[in-house]
Formats: C-alpha cells, sequence, structure tokens
C-alpha cells in the first residue's frame, strides 16, 4: 500500500514576510512613481543645501578656520544632513495626502500587509533622498571638494548616511500620520534642518561659548558629521563611528516603535 504525504505548508511567519515583500515593492513601485513625475521635488530639495553651500564656501569660507584646503570639504558633511532633513518633510507630505484622500483605507480593505503602505513611502524616501544627496555631492565636486577616500569608507559614508535617512524617515512617518494639515506634516523638518548649524557641521565646537559647546558636543550631529568628515578624508574615525551608529540605531528603533504605535490608533 503506498503512503501518501501530504506537502508541509509553509509557516505562516514565512507566507506573512513573504506577502509584505511583495506588497511593498508593489506599492514602493507607485510611490516612486509619483516622485518620478514630479522631478521639482527633488529640485526643490536640493536647492536650499546647494544655495548654503554657495554662501558659506564663497561669502564666509575665508573668514572661517576650519584647518582643511577647501572649506567646502569640511561643510559637505553637513550639508548633506541638512540635504536629508529637506527631504523628509516630503515624506511626511505625501504619507499625509494618501492619508486625507482614503487611499489608506482602500488598500486596507485589500488582501494586503497594512505596514506594506508605511514601508513603500519609506523605501521610497531612501530613493528620492539618495538623488538629491547625488546632486549635492555633484555640486561639491563643481565647488572644488575632492576627497582621498577609497571604496570602503566611501561605502561607510554611504551607510551612515541611509541609517540616517531611514532614521528620520520614520520620525517622518510619525509626523505624516498624525498632522492635521499639509503645513503641519512639513514643519517637523524645520527644527531638523536647523540642528547642524549648533554642531561642528560649520565650524569646530572649540570655537564656541560654554553651554552652545557642550550642546554641539553632545548632540547627534556632531558626531554623525565627524564621522563622515574622517571617512572622506581617509582618517582614523575612532570611537567617534560607534556614538554615531548608536544614535543612527536608537532614533531608528525609537521612532520605528512610535510610528507603528500612531499607525495601528490613527487607523484602528
Amino acid at each position: 500500500m503506498t503512503t501518501f504525504t501530504a506537502p508541509t505548508a509553509r509557516p505562516a511567519v514565512a507566507r506573512r514576510r513573504s506577502h509584505l515583500l511583495s506588497d511593498t515593492s508593489v506599492l514602493t513601485g507607485r510611490s516612486m512613481r509619483h516622485v518620478t513625475r514630479s522631478l521639482d521635488t527633488i529640485i526643490t530639495v536640493t536647492i536650499t543645501p546647494i544655495a548654503l553651500m554657495l554662501l558659506f564656501t564663497y561669502v564666509f569660507g575665508g573668514a572661517l578656520a576650519t584647518g582643511t584646503d577647501t572649506y567646502v570639504t569640511y561643510l559637505l558633511p553637513g550639508i548633506l544632513l541638512i540635504t536629508i532633513a529637506s527631504g523628509i518633510a516630503y515624506t511626511a507630505l505625501r504619507l499625509y495626502t494618501d492619508l486625507q484622500s482614503g487611499v489608506f483605507q482602500r488598500f486596507h480593505s485589500m488582501p494586503i500587509s497594512r505596514s506594506a503602505i508605511l514601508w513603500a513611502h519609506v523605501l521610497t524616501s531612501l530613493v528620492s533622498n539618495g538623488l538629491s544627496l547625488v546632486i549635492v555631492v555633484a555640486v561639491a565636486l563643481v565647488m572644488g571638494f575632492r576627497s582621498p577616500a577609497g571604496p570602503l569608507a566611501w561605502l561607510g559614508v554611504v551607510g551612515i548616511l541611509a541609517l540616517f535617512t531611514l532614521a528620520l524617515t520614520w520620525v517622518a512617518v510619525i509626523a505624516g500620520l498624525a498632522a492635521k494639515s499639509p503645513d503641519g506634516a512639513g514643519a517637523f523638518a524645520y527644527p531638523l534642518i536647523f540642528l547642524p548649524f549648533i554642531s561642528s557641521a560649520f565650524v569646530p565646537t572649540d570655537t564656541m561659548p560654554g553651554p552652545v559647546r557642550w550642546f554641539a558636543e553632545h548632540q547627534p550631529v556632531t558626531s554623525i558629521v565627524d564621522t563622515i568628515r574622517r571617512l572622506l578624508a581617509a582618517e582614523a574615525v575612532g570611537g567617534e563611528i560607534w556614538i554615531a551608529l548608536a544614535w543612527c540605531v536608537g532614533l531608528l528603533v525609537v521612532a520605528y516603535g512610535f510610528a507603528m504605535l500612531v499607525y495601528r490608533r490613527r487607523l484602528a
């Protein structure tokens, strides 16, 4: 007598993971189409950082002692963080628009993973901000930025910028879900844009007065900027990189947790 064995079904967790990946892929494609149809958004995101880079390099750069051959080389890491902070404001706005238009409710009526909707916006933010960063670096190269860093150092820079973008994007998700108006969805980014000004992004912290210097040296932007600057200069980063990674990962974990909590409460 022949015994037939029923095929083993995939575990429920594996099925959910498969659905999440496929649903996120489809929804990310939808979100990216919105970005590609309005490339002026990426241009708008880069205008302020590029204007600041031009202003500080050609107007204030000669008066600022940073110990580098070209001020744009010193300045670029902070400008990159400002670019990311500018870009995530549009992530919050896109999320708010989808929420108000009823897109979330329509997606929830379909057999798709709920968290895929948020992840699609997050991945779109990573791609669009990456494009903005490439534009800013290209302008910096025209202005005289040069780096002796090797492939591994550049990979480290890309990794830190991606992690920082991911962390701030989940902060943007919270703002987009909790906002009561389009202006409110993007306004949260303004303090983040100005935070690099009170850091080592523009001048060394030892030139600042006592209380300002203490704040600058103990906020996340300074450790991230210093790490990126040393990587681009092909210098040893020491323990600074672990502080930068701890800030990024810590912010990411906290922001993700709050974002999912707000998401469940908003669409319960």
